[in-house]
């Protein structure tokens, strides 16, 4: 089995409405995002994907959430959790690389704050 992870990041605001402490207060988080793939084909080049290929894609929908008020975004019903950010971001790496074997997206809020989307 092999396994790819490219990186990219991006900066926005949120506030979580259903969360009783200082994070239900609009702050803001410069995120980092990881996608993994995985899978045991390789290409004729030797490759489960091109890394340019998956950090393209990914540099793009982050550049959609980049200095954003994620709360403005109806895709996360006002509660843009950092889970539901790594759901996210899977899905429109899904509909732009329908082809890559994408396993799992991290999201983090901090160095030490994650949250990882692998689907079903």
């Amino acid at each position: 089995m092999f396994e790819i992870r490219v990186e990219a990041d991006f900066s926005a605001a949120h506030f979580l409405s259903d969360y009783h402490g200082k994070c239900e207060n609009l702050h803001g988080h410069n995120y980092r995002v990881f996608a993994h793939a995985r899978g045991a084909v390789l290409d004729d080049g030797g490759m489960l994907c091109d890394f340019s290929v998956l950090k393209k894609a990914l540099r793009s929908v982050c550049g959609e959430l980049d200095h954003a008020n994620l709360n403005e975004l109806p895709v996360f019903s006002n509660n843009p959790s950092a889970e539901r950010i790594a759901c996210y971001i899977f899905g429109e790496l899904k509909k732009l690389l329908p082809e890559v074997p994408l396993s799992a997206v991290d999201v983090f809020e901090t160095p030490s704050s994650r949250a990882r989307f692998i689907p079903d």
